[in-house]
């Protein structure tokens, strides 16, 4: 394929950049800044200094435009809210005594005030804190932030543009604030909240901003007429300003759909759109609407969100269709490249002929500014990268590496009994109740138990060939031994091992997976501080051999308590690794569904009675458009059946979710036919408990009483009140007493107590129930 220069230069641009550092020096900041370790002046520069390495590393990799004010020391849409003044009231005075420290009370909570909400932005790993609004809310502008980062990359001599987060975007997003009435719609708060971006924006260009970004994913999901006439009059009344930038609305994640024609006619300077496959449908949309004549166009050609080498060849196809649909076209990934780890060229253990497939952020900024290179001066000009990237694409589709003809004939041989339960639930609840013996209200915790220093170091220290894999294990003995000995001792009535074995818990099995690769410096952030490192599922998927049984029936052997399995579901095993793009998302999740389904039939043969298989990433991963849903769940719950429907009728089946919007799955998590599900509930305050109970759902449940996700200890009674809001929708005979989600994360002063209190508060709400 021959491309033809393009009439105006194209130029090459990103929309975010990983913000943690090569080494993740912005976590180590934040988090000794937390401790008292890093003053706020330190942890300021450090910021800084990443912001410019960042800006200087896409200059000089030929980015023209680079992005501003995508840098956050927690997450972009808390800055959002800091921006528009939107303070909740219990976070005011933290934030009016110390800008900063009200900053990460917001996001993190402390022991006197609850923290935001937290909840999947859009299908992502990445985790954003929910604002929370109503009718009193007052806006008020805020820019300095925008306004520093977009003087700091002037003062390094770059072009640059301010990213934001769109008015539209930010209230779709917001929920009623607490005592607010559930009915209420932050969209109502548009006009209220449109000057203070005008006033934003104004700010902005007197510091010399050309173009300001302002991002709306929200508008590529199924949105009422009322909200795309909100977001027409958004948009007419910003562009109608005349004391602002030019104006770049980006949209991305999925097609826009009916929201397209809305801003091709709205009075602004330029879109920018993906067109990366689950977004091609633009391409077409934007032809049926007359293209963008008199503005540009930003092209999302290069995938954002997985780490595949791009098909150049592909890309400047499209992007020479798009020529004739807007005054310019330049090039851009299609999304933030927030969402992949930061530099594949660090990886020094995965095979060179498979390192040749994969671009993370460094490899896809150099993509995007090839493309626009022969987007302007023809495909003669990057003759030597099409060649290589040719070369690349070859060598993946034809390595043995990717196709196993077992796996193969053995996910074809599957039938629709290998996904059912051979009882129906009501038989199973009763043969498990009589085989468990457990109380009313039984207790237990998600699975992990605080990773802590001396466990990290150990694990350091085998990789490194400091200690023996004896001296390792029986590290990991002893772990198991105190956690078991506390849950003992706290009460709790179903146990865990604490999982002190595992680094995370998709990359410790896929570590033991056919097919998978792990890398050593792949993070990517979840939220805040939190980062994990996807791996990178390149072929197909087996199991050699088990994967838990040793430490979870070792951990059985020192207790007559129940002690559960656990195992991360196929779902989140596709949904927080890089998948394959070269075969359907279902196919890939029934070969994980397989190999876990190996697992946990040799679980319970070793004697395992309660088996966990997590599912937390099932609703994130739900498409964004409704009409796209019924496919996906039907894959996804049958993946889910088809690990754990080979079990006997007393074996309990748990799954766990955690942080995401339930109220739209409920039937498909009714559909997985699990016998208890735990669920993330004390910041929504139960909110899925009453969805489950409109829904009618049969089976046993656990709402989370204890946030993990935040530092601050919850008092017995404040988990006791969470269970009597819980018991109004959900009877006792099927209500569990947890926390919300694993206690990796936390500190072990802080969990015993809170641990603590939760059995404290199931005994106080069981003697109620029992009339003593």
């Amino acid at each position: 394929m021959t491309t033809k220069p393009a009439a105006a230069a194209a130029r090459a641009t990103v929309y975010g950049y990983p913000r943690q550092g090569q080494s993740r020096e912005l976590k180590k900041a934040i988090e000794g800044y937390w401790k008292g370790r890093v003053t706020a002046d330190a942890l300021r520069e450090t910021a800084a200094g990443l912001r410019r390495s960042n800006w200087r590393q896409l200059a000089a990799a030929g980015v023209d435009e680079v992005p501003t004010g995508d840098f956050s020391y927690y997450d972009h849409v808390l800055d959002t809210t800091v921006m528009v003044g939107a303070i909740p009231e219990r976070h005011r005075a933290a934030v009016e005594a110390d800008a900063l420290g009200g900053y990460f009370a917001m996001a993190r909570g402390t022991q006197d005030v609850a923290p935001l909400e937290m909840t999947k932005w859009f299908d992502t790993n990445y985790h954003y804190l929910v604002p929370e609004l109503g009718p009193d809310t007052v806006f008020t502008a805020d820019s300095a932030k925008q306004v520093a980062e977009l003087e700091e990359a002037h003062a390094l001599g770059l072009t640059a543009r301010p990213v934001l987060v769109g008015p539209v975007t930010y209230l779709l997003l917001s929920k009623p604030a607490p005592g607010v009435p559930a009915d209420f719609d932050p969209l109502t708060l548009l006009d209220r909240l449109l000057p203070v971006y005008a006033e934003v924006l104004a700010d902005l260009r007197a510091a010399g901003a050309g173009w300001a970004q302002l991002d709306e994913p929200a508008l590529v999901q199924d949105r009422t007429p009322a909200e795309l006439n909100a977001a027409a009059r958004a948009y007419r009344d910003l562009g109608a300003l005349t004391d602002r930038p030019k104006l770049l609305v980006a949209s991305y994640f999925d097609r826009l759909g009916e929201a397209l024609p809305v801003l091709a006619k709205a009075p602004v300077e330029g879109l920018a759109l993906d067109f990366t496959e689950r977004a091609a449908a633009n391409l077409d949309a934007l032809a049926a609407v007359g293209g963008l004549p008199g503005k540009r166009l930003v092209a999302g050609v290069v995938n954002g969100r997985n780490i595949w080498v791009n098909d150049l060849s592909a890309s400047l196809t499209t992007l020479g269709t798009l020529l004739g649909l807007a005054d310019r076209v330049d090039v851009a990934a299609s999304c933030s490249l927030l969402h992949v780890p930061l530099d594949a060229a660090a990886e020094r253990d995965i095979d060179p002929q498979i390192l040749r497939w994969l671009a993370f952020a460094r490899q896809k900024t150099a993509e995007v500014v090839t493309l626009a290179k022969g987007l302007t001066r023809g495909t003669g000009a990057i003759a030597a990268q099409l060649a290589a990237n040719k070369a690349d694409l070859a060598s993946r589709a034809n390595s043995p590496i990717t196709r196993d003809p077992a796996v193969r004939a053995r996910a074809e041989a599957v039938t629709d009994a290998d996904t059912r339960r051979a009882q129906p639930y009501a038989e199973r609840a009763t043969a498990q109740r009589a085989h468990l013996g457990l109380p009313l209200l039984p207790t237990t915790t998600i699975g992990s138990f605080p990773q802590t220093a001396e466990l990290r170091t150990a694990r350091a220290d085998l990789r490194a060939g400091r200690i023996g894999t004896g001296a390792y294990e029986e590290r990991i003995r002893t772990e198991i031994q105190e956690v078991l000995a506390f849950q003992e001792k706290a009460g709790l009535d179903v146990l865990v091992h604490g999982e002190p074995e595992r680094n995370d818990m998709v990359q410790y099995f896929a570590e033991q997976l056919t097919g998978y690769l792990a890398t050593q410096h792949g993070w990517v952030q979840s939220y805040g501080t939190r980062y994990v490192r996807p791996p990178i599922l390149a072929g197909d998927i087996s199991r050699p051999e088990p994967m838990t049984v040793r430490w979870t029936t070792y951990a059985q052997s020192l207790t007559s308590r129940p002690v559960k399995g656990m195992l991360t579901g196929p779902v989140t095993m596709l949904a927080w690794s890089f998948v394959r793009d070269d075969q359907p998302l279902g196919d890939t999740a029934r070969q994980v569904a397989l190999a876990l389904r190996d697992e946990v039939n040799d679980l319970e043969t070793a004697g395992t009675s309660v088996i966990q298989v997590d599912e937390p990433a099932l609703r994130e991963t739900l498409p964004l458009r409704a009409a796209d849903h019924p496919a996906y769940l039907a894959w996804a719950t049958e993946a889910f059946r088809l690990t754990t429907a080979g079990v006997r009728p007393d074996t309990q089946i748990h799954t766990h979710m955690c942080y995401a919007e339930f109220g739209d799955i409920v039937q498909a998590i009714d559909d997985l036919d699990a016998d208890v599900i735990s669920l993330e509930a004390a910041r929504s305050h139960m909110q899925v408990a009453r969805e489950l109970a409109a829904h009618g759902y049969p089976r046993e449940a656990g709402p989370g009483v204890y946030d993990i996700h935040s530092p601050r200890v919850p008092s017995a009674e404040e988990a006791a009140e969470l269970l009597r809001t819980g018991l109004r929708a959900i009877p006792a005979e099927r209500l569990w007493v947890n926390p919300d989600c694993g206690l990796k994360t936390r500190a072990w002063p802080e969990t015993r107590t809170s641990l603590e209190n939760l059995v404290t508060a199931a005994r106080t709400v069981r003697a109620e129930l029992n009339g003593s």
